[in-house]
């Protein structure tokens, strides 16, 4: 039975985006479309009760206008979002949208991001990195702790080391793994396969998280290249091998980013920063874009160029070597 109001069709909208999309994707676009159910409550076009047929495309316009207090770029994400509603209706046969100008008003309405250079504390993270590498120093209170001390070592170097996104890492199996090769082939971003190299000092912190993990694994009466290389350790989990999802991974960054840091560092370093960190360590010891690129698996160089800028430090150094030791030079030869 199709959707008699907006409500429902934005319902199945984003059934249809869960299917197709990641889960970030998905969160994201249900983000949007519940703020364009508010924007249409504003304009007495209640979701609720409004037939999809009646929604006009001057409502993208109305989105775009409620989006101003957002950042440019956010406002460009739920857009898109949005035009893929009206996208959906069109398909579906649910009202006679003119695409074409829906689109128009997107262009008239929509600013343009300005392009923002990376922002990242790498060193923050390396400390974070080394606070990680020392947590099997402290005492545990029982096995689960332990486990997880593991894990979130494991898991916080292998972002670091391999440049996987958050969910990618998250979705990982063991038998992903090729552990004589130190590489993984997975399936990223646009659905497209890729091979990922693995560090030594990850592949060494996942084999002692493993072992540890060996009797759980073997209990599980599961073939052991089809459970996850990353698994919850609560008691929710229980003795069950189950993965850890995109909230755990990115609360584990969180966690152990307050206790290396402190409360304050909470928020400044995410899942994502260890992406940057990757690309940047790359492009910091070879100069060579192409290969960041690769590595990377940027689709366009231009997302790698973003990286290929000096640090605040390297400038600092570089201006005092111009300046600040010429005019001391002209002054020694002034005396």
């Amino acid at each position: 039975m199709p959707p008699e109001t907006l409500e429902q069709a934005i319902a199945a909208y984003l059934d249809s985006v869960s299917l197709a999309r990641s889960q970030n994707t998905a969160r994201t676009y249900a983000n949007a479309l519940r703020i364009f159910q508010r924007v249409l409550e504003e304009y007495h076009l209640p979701p609720e009760s409004t037939p999809p047929s009646d929604l006009p495309e001057d409502a993208i316009a109305w989105m775009a206008a409620y989006m101003k207090v957002f950042s440019p770029s956010t406002e460009r994400l739920y857009l898109t979002a949005v035009h893929g509603f009206y996208k959906y209706l069109s398909a579906e046969r649910l009202a006679p949208v003119n695409l074409s100008r829906v689109e128009l008003l997107i262009r008239q309405r929509a600013r343009r991001p300005g392009q923002r250079l990376p922002q990242f504390p790498r060193e923050a993270i390396e400390r974070v990195l080394d606070y990680a590498n020392k947590l099997l120093e402290h005492p545990f209170d029982n096995e689960n702790e332990r486990l997880r001390a593991l894990r979130d070592r494991a898991f916080l170097i292998t972002l670091a080391d391999t440049g996987l996104r958050v969910h990618e890492a998250c979705a990982l199996r063991r038998g992903d793994l090729d552990w004589n090769e130190g590489r993984a082939v997975i399936i990223g971003k646009g659905d497209k396969q890729a091979v990922v190299r693995f560090s030594t000092r990850a592949m060494n912190a996942l084999r002692e998280y493993l072992r540890a993990r060996q009797p759980l694994d073997g209990a599980s009466g599961r073939p052991l290249p089809s459970l996850p290389l990353f698994a919850r350790h609560d008691k929710g989990a229980g003795k069950k091998v189950k993965p850890i999802t995109t909230t755990t991974g990115r609360n584990i960054v969180r966690e152990r980013v307050r206790q290396a840091l402190g409360e304050e560092a909470v928020g400044s370093i995410t899942p994502h920063s260890f992406r940057h960190y990757f690309v940047t360590t790359v492009l910091r010891a070879t100069g060579n874009l192409k290969l960041a690129q690769a590595l990377a698996r940027h689709s366009n160089i231009q997302v790698t160029q973003r990286y290929a800028h000096l640090s605040d430090d390297e400038l600092d150094r570089g201006y005092y070597e111009v300046f600040e030791e010429r005019s001391a030079d002209q002054s020694r030869g002034d005396a």
